[in-house]
């Protein structure tokens, strides 16, 4: 039990925020839960992939930096898929107790972790990630767990119910009740029901029971409304333990070497010239080596100081020693129930640091013998004088070392130190203010100038505000001075970095794909080896093609085999696949504002992202397909890119409306679009889309040599339907008011194993007779003529 007053006046304050800032904040938890909805499916072939597009959208619920629960799970799904898909498969078995099944899953992760984990120190698959996999699954019974979270709500709402640390089954049972309470006393409130409702897009799951709507508001209670009279940071600790040494004490200590090693004074010196305090994985990203080095490291130095000095000793339950704080005071930076802390040096163990001399002593991790050392570089663009969208991928640019001026670029010993082989990543000051590119030092500095060349361009660019809000790059130099053109970056901080950037920019497979040739399209596709002669040609000259037909004719499935016989191979990496409508926009296709939070971000559309793919890739054919191509409004979605996918114009740049910046259309990228010329709704299309692209008819292919031999090899009542068909064509070809493009394709007989009569009446009832109803809808004669002889086939 819990007191519902209470309840009720977080509620109004919940209220009052929910639109101005809650919504926009949170709303990515309902989209969380449709894209898992969307996409999962426990029996999919690649178990693996079908993980990560369903958990796509869970962020920072299963991905922040300094918790990987998200990325372990999906590493231990590529390499055991079978071993995890039973564990999902169990977990999700509700025929069993809740709390059972997220002990055994987080359980069976030890077991996946000791086989499969390379030296990874845990596998995050807490009651946390756990509780959030069944909120995902049965998102109209469960909740997501939070230990911090969850005892914040029920301190504030002063339930009966008790939180233990580490008392996680008692746990687990008492938060499904507490939540599962007020979520009906939730379901009471009508305001906020409908101002809810009010809210919701397609994108979001509906939350018919709104657990998830109950979880945002015990999310609010413990983040906002439980601290309204609280400072915001929490305080250090501990408060009421010493361990008693003094400066001098400290001094003596740090010459002795069997108390302070190597290692010891390592960490001292990196923790001092970070500023005194700092997390494990700041410290590993801003100077190397693991998180565990830093707090194994001072763990096993807090020891042997205790047993040097006989020290008093911070005791933390009946058996457990906390060693850190004889070095260190602490403070919660992540509340969750794993948690982070920050640590900072004690006074008097600083003060004794300042008055020894540590000069000898490593600040950056050294390369390993043999190793050669590289080293890592941050380069600002100004977007006024010059951008990366100007280099081409395998392009090497140069850089002065002086400026217009004849002055000397700030920070001037970056430049001196920059040597063949390192590698940096490409930013973009104001106003694009996004991570772009990655490059390589090409060469040194020559005196006057350092080169560079451009690796890859980002087709999801990495925002400026994205970084800053990780506390891992809070010492990068750019960010601590961002005064000047090339800025050092440690190795840590560069992998850090690099890490994100291969996240929104996975790299494509480097499996070998599955060979495909002209032999294997003209087995699939009904079609005649000159007609694909004639239409490989056609594309390659043309770079830009419409294949139009009837109704069935296969031109979808015939534009992706087409794309697989040019580049020899299944990619599917290097085919993007697209659907225009009338309301399709040149903010969904190239670039534009949408709304973010109380905002709006410059965001890029599906055709720039794969424009900078194929640019990364130049030696290599990428296609474009783009379904229902007529229907868009061709000048709306491509903008000034009309021009820029003219073959002639193919490498040229132009200047691009929303962010001011040069851009091309790469000559290794074709575009095939699909037209049905059956459909009466559309108008005719524009001239400047036929003067782009070649038209190429795609006829059915009943008398084609592939279906002949398809159709020897089933029952005599499907040839003779098939010979009908073929009449019928024969008739709507010469019919004045309709003509060949809407003719019957071949593909509506093409889609079964097993030709049974009652597959091929449902062909003719739902869909042949449909669509002749349409084209002689002011003749029912001959549509009843050609029902009686459809339907004659099969008496």
């Amino acid at each position: 039990m819990f007191d519902k007053f209470r309840l009720k006046e977080a509620l109004l304050k919940y209220k009052e925020n929910f639109v101005s800032s809650q919504w926009g904040n949170e709303k990515y938890k309902w989209e969380a839960v449709k894209c898992f909805q969307d996409n999962w499916d426990v029996n999919e072939s690649d178990f693996a992939d079908m993980l990560a597009r369903s958990l796509s959208k869970t962020y920072n619920l299963l991905g922040s930096m300094n918790n990987f629960p998200s990325k372990m799970i999906q590493n231990f799904a590529k390499t055991a898929p079978e071993e995890v898909r039973a564990m999902y498969i169990a977990l999700f078995d509700e025929s069993k107790d809740v709390v059972t099944r997220i002990i055994k899953f987080k359980d069976m992760s030890s077991i996946l972790l000791e086989k499969y984990g390379n030296g990874a120190g845990q596998h995050y698959q807490y009651e946390n990630a756990v509780s959030i996999y069944l909120w995902l699954r049965y998102p109209d019974k469960y909740y997501i767990y939070k230990y911090g979270e969850v005892k914040a709500v029920a301190d504030e709402l002063g339930s009966d119910m008790i939180f233990k640390k580490g008392a996680y089954v008692d746990n687990l049972r008492n938060f499904y009740s507490l939540y599962d309470e007020i979520c009906e006393e939730i379901k009471k409130d009508n305001v906020l029901l409908d101002l809810f409702k009010s809210q919701l897009t397609d994108t979001c799951y509906p939350d018919p029971e709104y657990r998830t709507l109950t979880m945002d508001v015990g999310f609010y209670i413990s983040r906002f409304y439980s601290q309204k009279d609280q400072p915001q940071q929490y305080e250090w600790f501990p408060t009421d333990y010493s361990p008693e040494l003094t400066v001098e004490d400290w001094i003596g200590l740090l010459g002795d070497e069997e108390v302070f090693t190597t290692g010891s004074l390592e960490i001292m010196k990196r923790m001092k010239d970070y500023g005194g305090q700092a997390t494990c994985t700041q410290l590993a990203v801003k100077y190397g080596e693991s998180k565990n080095f830093y707090n194994s490291g001072s763990s096993a130095l807090a020891r042997r100081v205790a047993e040097k000095t006989g020290c008093p000793v911070m005791e933390r339950g009946t058996e457990n020693t906390f060693w850190l704080p004889i070095l260190y005071i602490g403070r919660i930076v992540d509340k969750d129930e794993e948690g982070s802390y920050i640590w900072k040096l004690r006074e008097e163990l600083e003060e004794a640091l300042d008055n020894v001399d540590l000069s000898q002593v490593e600040l950056y991790v050294a390369s390993a013998p043999g190793e050669e050392e590289h080293r890592y570089w941050w380069l600002n663009a100004n977007p006024k004088i010059w951008t990366f969208s100007d280099i081409a991928v395998g392009e090497v640019q140069s850089y002065t070392l002086y400026n217009d001026k004849g002055n000397k670029r700030r920070i001037f010993q970056n430049f001196l130190d920059a040597k063949a082989g390192d590698m940096l990543i490409g930013y973009e000051s104001n106003p694009v203010k996004q991570i772009v590119a990655i490059g390589r030092i090409s060469a040194e500095q020559d005196g006057e100038q350092i080169y560079f060349e451009k690796v890859e361009g980002l087709t999801s660019p990495i925002d400026y505000q994205t970084l800053k809000r990780f506390l891992e790059l809070e010492k990068m130099e750019y960010f601590v001075n961002p005064q000047g053109s090339l800025f050092k970056l440690t190795k840590g901080e560069y992998h850090f970095i690099y890490d994100m950037i291969r996240e929104e920019n996975p790299l494509s497979s480097e499996g070998e794909a599955e060979k495909y040739s002209k032999e294997d399209l003209l087995d699939e596709v009904y079609m005649t080896e000159n007609r694909y002669n004639i239409l490989v040609a056609v594309l390659k000259n043309k770079k830009n093609i419409i294949l139009q037909g009837a109704p069935g004719v296969g031109k979808t499935f015939a534009a992706k085999r087409l794309a697989y016989s040019i580049m020899g191979e299944k990619d599917e990496s290097r085919i993007e696949f697209v659907q225009f409508h009338q309301n399709y926009s040149y903010e969904d296709f190239v670039m534009g504002y949408k709304p973010v939070n109380d905002g709006f971000e410059l965001k890029y559309g599906i055709f720039y992202r794969f424009c900078q793919k194929a640019a990364n890739q130049p030696e290599k054919e990428h296609f474009f397909i783009i379904d229902e191509i007529n229907r868009g409004n061709m000048s709306k979605i491509f903008g000034e890119l009309l021009m820029l996918i003219e073959r002639d114009y193919r490498g040229t740049k132009a200047t691009l409306a929303y962010n001011g910046l040069s851009f091309t259309v790469p000559k290794n990228l074709y575009i095939i679009g699909m037209m049905n010329t059956a459909d009466r709704s559309l108008a005719m299309i524009d001239y400047a889309l036929r003067r782009r692209f070649s038209f190429f008819d795609i006829d059915p292919g009943f008398d084609s040599e592939g279906f002949v031999k398809y159709q020897n090899t089933l029952n005599e009542t499907f040839s003779l339907l098939v010979s009908k068909v073929k009449e019928l064509n024969k008739e709507i070809t010469l019919d004045k008011s309709l003509g060949k493009g809407f003719c019957i394709g071949h593909s509506y007989f093409c889609s079964t194993t097993e030709c049974t009569e009652e597959w091929m009446q449902s062909i003719v009832d739902y869909d042949i007779l449909p669509m002749l109803s349409e084209y002689w809808f002011e003749d029912t004669g001959k549509l009843q003529r050609w029902e009686n002889i459809l339907r004659g086939v099969f008496q």
